[in-house]
């Protein structure tokens, strides 16, 4: 795989950029700008080389929303001249983007001289413009997707044990091979959310009308597993588990104070229906620990990003991923479709 570091005349050049700019707009307004700042070092790595820049990007599922907001918070807080970079439309709005259509994909590779993939958040995705559109061109990794590779893919060179890994979220289904694997490489795995929900479930609690995947998974030998930590108290809210307690925070608190190396993906609690309190305690302490952390998934990153006072400065010990499927699939499978395409 080949870095934009490796590019040796882009002057006068059009370079298609693949970003990830699907973030959250309320009322025309970016709430959670995470992803766009990721994406700048790589634009004006660019720029500075003297290219042109064309943003590919989705926003919303089906490729009908405008992302005039999005380009205008973009150059709100980039500064860049408008003549150097454009925004493309809405790539989900072209039926062959999701389909991977290849004539699609060569349609595309004929606004520019290089690719560049910058949207490690939707490199898990097998779309035209995440893995047929680099056959048609030079390709490249950006900076940020450089990182996103050499972070995560530490947890598979040694990393330093005590080890804890903390996972959270609804389906059970995508999250059972990571439990699986990290059963074995981790000392401890503390389970939040969902997920927390239907592990009890199966071992005969009663969750009353909390959120769980219904279908029916073989659980036996997770729920068998010394190293699994599931909440003792909850936050309950309309007969549902919203957060995990101040009994399940403590114990949660010890582990992380004796761990040396931290992987977090997904909230403790339904955080949208006020279940974010657990998250943010945690949060806070994990960004005080001297421990190697690495922090993904959308929700998760949304909570942080809201830390006040703004104590997620960058540390050296301290790794955001800004994936949420595409860092679970990562510490799943070692590599995804996107990164696959630039090989």
């Amino acid at each position: 795989m080949r870095s934009i570091r490796q590019i040796k005349n882009i002057k006068a050049k059009t370079v298609l950029l693949l970003v990830d700019f699907n973030v959250p707009v309320k009322n025309g307004k970016v709430m959670d700008d995470f992803r766009i700042k990721a994406t700048l070092p790589t634009i004006n790595f660019l720029l500075k080389k003297g290219a042109k820049i064309i943003l590919i990007t989705h926003f919303g599922k089906d490729g009908t929303a405008s992302l005039d907001p999005i380009a205008k918070h973009f150059f709100r807080i980039s500064k860049i001249d408008k003549n150097r970079v454009t925004f493309f439309d809405n790539i989900r709005k072209f039926s062959g983007e999701m389909k991977n259509d290849v004539t699609f994909a060569k349609k595309l590779s004929k606004m520019g001289d290089i690719y560049v993939n910058e949207a490690f958040s939707v490199s898990h995705r097998e779309h035209a413009s995440v893995v047929s559109l680099p056959k048609y061109l030079p390709s490249f990794a950006g900076l940020q997707l450089e990182k996103e590779i050499k972070n995560l893919s530490y947890i598979s060179q040694k990393p330093k044990h005590p080890f804890l890994f903390v996972l959270s979220g609804a389906k059970f289904s995508t999250k059972i091979p990571l439990l699986e694997k990290y059963l074995k490489l981790a000392d401890y795995v503390f389970v939040g959310g969902a997920l927390a929900n239907y592990l009890l479930k199966a071992k005969g609690y009663k969750i009353g009308k909390s959120l769980v995947d219904e279908k029916k998974y073989d659980v036996s030998k997770i729920l068998n597993s010394p190293k699994l930590i599931l909440p003792t108290d909850f936050v309950v809210k309309n007969e549902a588990i919203v957060d995990i307690g101040k009994e399940s925070v403590k114990n949660l608190a010890s582990i992380i104070k004796k761990s040396k190396f931290i992987l977090w993906n997904g909230p403790l609690g339904k955080y949208e229906d006020g279940g974010a309190k657990a998250t943010e305690e945690i949060l806070k302490l994990v960004l005080k620990s001297k421990s190697q952390v690495i922090i993904g998934g959308g929700d998760i990153v949304s909570i942080l990003s809201k830390l006040k006072p703004k104590s997620h400065k960058p540390k050296a010990n301290l790794f955001v991923s800004t994936g949420g499927g595409a860092t679970l699939e990562f510490l799943a499978n070692g590599t995804l479709p996107g990164i696959k395409a630039l090989l």
